[in-house]
């Protein structure tokens, strides 16, 4: 079965049955019964839809033993990993972001999957690491185009399961570049971002050059206007000059387009990752 929700604020009203049902019930059923199902749904801001109505989750489900959580960010990606989160014995929270809902992209017709578990180099680079997840992904990219400019080569990782988290992959660009940026769609406090800075600390603390970033959205809640909206989401400038500081470039180097609205209703359609 696919439950789908409109958005997952609305998955509030079906935390008992996500985390105290299909959650448990392989484990408290000793591997004897399967619970085979996906929660899908959008996920973040939409067009001004304020605190209530913009919430990320994808923390929260991670925590959580016995759940899978899916965050694609390409359409190729999308279809590939529905599937196998289709096909999987164990519950799956698919999550897609709403701002990568009109992005365009190559997606094969035939049946194919994406396994989960399995992060994605988006692009390749040597002098620093960028982990990010969803949306954050897109930025990402745009965010090593900028610090091309001023020759440095950025690595961009796409983790795509948050759970299971493909550690080997951001541990072997981490202990190449030695540096790294965790991009998140979710809060600052107790969030993703701080579980991948967590792993990376844990396991190649000695391949570090410089303290690991976290770039998230700060610990408030969602605006409502535009006004507030252009500094409350993090972009791609903002991953640039954390970088440059971690580098210690000049950030005057660094090209700075002028800032534009968050893409509240109708996304570029040009992200399509590495296809």
């Amino acid at each position: 079965p696919i439950v789908e929700f409109m958005t997952f604020n609305f998955a509030l009203q079906a935390m008992d049955q996500i985390i105290n049902s299909a959650a448990k019930t392989r484990y408290m059923a000793g591997g004897q019964m399967a619970c085979p199902i996906v929660f899908r749904g959008p996920n973040g801001a939409a067009a001004r839809v304020a605190a209530q109505h913009s919430h990320d989750f994808s923390a929260w489900f991670a925590h959580i033993p016995g759940l899978k959580v899916v965050m694609p960010a390409t359409p190729y990606d999308g279809k590939g990993l529905l599937i196998s989160s289709i096909e999987d014995n164990n519950p799956v929270i698919f999550i897609e972001h709403r701002w990568l809902y009109n992005i365009e992209g190559y997606v094969p017709e035939k049946m194919y999957r994406v396994p989960l578990g399995k992060a994605t180099v988006l692009r390749k680079g040597k002098d620093l690491t960028i982990a990010a997840s969803s949306y954050m992904s897109k930025e990402a990219l745009q965010a090593a185009d900028m610090l091309a400019a001023s020759g440095v080569d950025v690595e961009v990782i796409d983790i795509r399961t948050l759970k299971p988290l493909d550690k080997e992959t951001i541990l072997e660009s981490v202990r190449k570049t030695g540096h790294l940026i965790v991009a998140d769609t979710g809060w600052r406090s107790v969030g993703f971002a701080a579980e991948v800075v967590s792993v990376v600390a844990e396991e190649a603390f000695a391949d570090l050059k410089s303290a690991p970033v976290r770039i998230t959205l700060p610990d408030c809640p969602f605006p409502t206007t535009h006004a507030l909206t252009r500094y409350y989401y993090p972009r791609a400038i903002d991953l640039a000059v954390r970088a440059a500081e971690m580098l210690g470039l000049n950030e005057d180097k660094i090209p700075q387009e002028e800032q534009t609205d968050v893409p509240l209703d109708v996304p570029d359609k040009s992200f399509t990752g590495p296809f």
